[in-house]
């Protein structure tokens, strides 16, 4: 298995060494000492970046038709392939297989602790990378990825996109409203952690709990939402989603 040690750079801003000096020591809810026997190893690229809205981090919107994790976001990412160099390796071609992203324009600073993730039995190494090279997203299997997007941190940070989901199971956690997207479950969790880690985390109103959206559902669309009217942000964040039919479109530029 290859690994990335935390690794200083005075070239990265400094929220991002902040992150990469304390990866080993994030507070991430999805540790567990005894995974199940079963369990597929997995990986996902967490890919910071100098968006044109400033820096920005790569998602993706799982397509509505998978049979796990359906319409919802998250990192690029899926289950290592024989001949991976597992983890940077699985999780480097998967962010080229889903979102276009070329190996060769990212720094990889470090590797998170694997996390296991019980309902869909995987066992997840976060890769924390930098985008020496940024290009246009693009959404690659239609049948895989719905969207693509690069979020500015400061949509993350906004208070005002920030709120918690209730599960039906009665799981509550940390959520995100953003790139028109709901961003719950492990990703959002892993971006609360992060963020904490990073010193970008803003006070937020978290008794904002709000019920979970249906597969695909919009942030405009859901109660308490604010950004109703707001359809011509100049921050809007640049977002690939698939043509119906022919090849996945490029990047959408901000309006």
């Amino acid at each position: 298995m290859s690994t990335a040690e935390p690794r200083q750079d005075d070239e990265l801003p400094g929220y991002l060494q902040r992150l990469v000096d304390s990866a080993v020591d994030l507070p991430l809810r999805h540790r567990m000492p005894e995974p199940s026997a079963t369990a597929r190893r997995s990986a996902v690229l967490i890919l910071f970046g100098e968006g044109p809205g400033g820096p920005d981090l790569l998602l993706i919107e799982k397509s509505p038709h998978l049979r796990s994790h359906a319409g919802q976001p998250a990192f690029p990412g899926g289950g290592v392939d024989p001949g991976d160099d597992y983890p940077v390796g699985t999780a480097l071609r998967e962010a080229e297989e889903e979102a276009g992203v070329d190996p060769q324009g990212v720094r990889v600073l470090a590797t998170l602790p694997e996390l296991y993730l019980p309902p869909s039995d995987r066992l997840v190494v976060p890769v924390v990378a930098w985008w020496d090279d940024p290009r246009d997203v693009t959404v690659g299997d239609p049948r895989e990825v719905a969207r693509v997007a690069r979020v500015p941190l400061a949509d993350l940070t906004d208070p005002g996109n920030r709120f918690r989901i209730r599960h039906p199971s009665g799981y509550v956690g940390p959520a995100f409203g953003v790139a028109d997207m709901v961003v719950w479950g492990f990703t959002a969790g892993l971006l609360d952690a992060m963020l904490e880690a990073a010193g970008l985390a803003r006070p937020w109103d978290v008794t904002d709990v709000r019920p979970l959206p249906p597969i695909g559902a919009r942030a405009v669309a859901l109660p308490g939402s604010a950004a109703e009217e707001d359809e011509d942000d100049a921050a809007a964040p640049t977002v690939a989603d698939p043509a119906p039919d022919g090849p996945p479109t490029r990047t959408v530029p901000p309006r």
